[in-house]
């Protein structure tokens, strides 16, 4: 969903589309955020910086600089034939500067519904890895044990992927500041068409 026919990036915003978790998975999660402590585990690491609640999303696709409005339009399109893929927040680990909260699928369908919708936001399924971002570090190695007590066999509240946004990323002073561009509902399975999905 980026650039197309050699336009310039100039003028145009960062994009990349999102899935916002429910209030009560994220209300959740943060309780055991402080239940962990984690300023403590990142004491003396430079810049070791929680994110915000309101900011933490799950990244199906990273667009870069794009045109908002065709973006929105084919997204729009693209996800029509998408599911809402049923999902929990559960389990942590690190990337090289980053402190992540884990995603996963409640079966082999939702799975199956999750890489579908990376898809459909113009991701690639094969590379993807659900994951949201806790915390970041500029230098330094914070003690990955302290920073992982408690977290990694948290698990939250199951919820349906039942939206998608197209998100613009600006730089504020004081981080990046993220705004909804545009909001698309997934559809949901029926019924009858559980793909032999439980109910966790």
């Amino acid at each position: 969903m980026g650039r197309t026919g050699g336009e310039s990036d100039a003028g145009l915003p960062r994009l990349f589309t999102a899935v916002w978790p429910p209030r009560e998975a994220i209300e959740h999660l943060s309780g055991a955020l402080d239940e962990a402590g984690l300023e403590r585990a990142g004491a003396g690491v430079r810049r070791f910086r929680l994110m915000p609640p309101r900011q933490w999303h799950l990244t199906l696709c990273f667009h870069g600089p794009a045109d908002p409005a065709a973006s929105a339009v084919r997204l729009d399109d693209r996800v029509r034939e998408a599911t809402a893929p049923r999902l929990r927040l559960a389990g942590a680990g690190t990337f090289r500067g980053v402190l992540w909260a884990g995603v996963e699928p409640a079966a082999d369908s939702d799975a199956r519904a999750l890489r579908a919708l990376v898809r459909a936001a113009g991701g690639d399924p094969e590379a993807f890895r659900a994951h949201l971002t806790l915390a970041r570090w500029n230098e330094g190695r914070p003690d990955r044990r302290a920073l992982l007590a408690g977290l990694d066999d948290y698990a939250g509240p199951w919820w349906d992927a039942s939206e998608v946004a197209l998100v613009r990323s600006d730089q504020g002073p004081a981080g990046p500041v993220y705004r909804n561009v545009r909001s698309v509902a997934v559809p949901r399975r029926s019924a009858g068409d559980q793909g032999g999905r439980g109910s966790p």
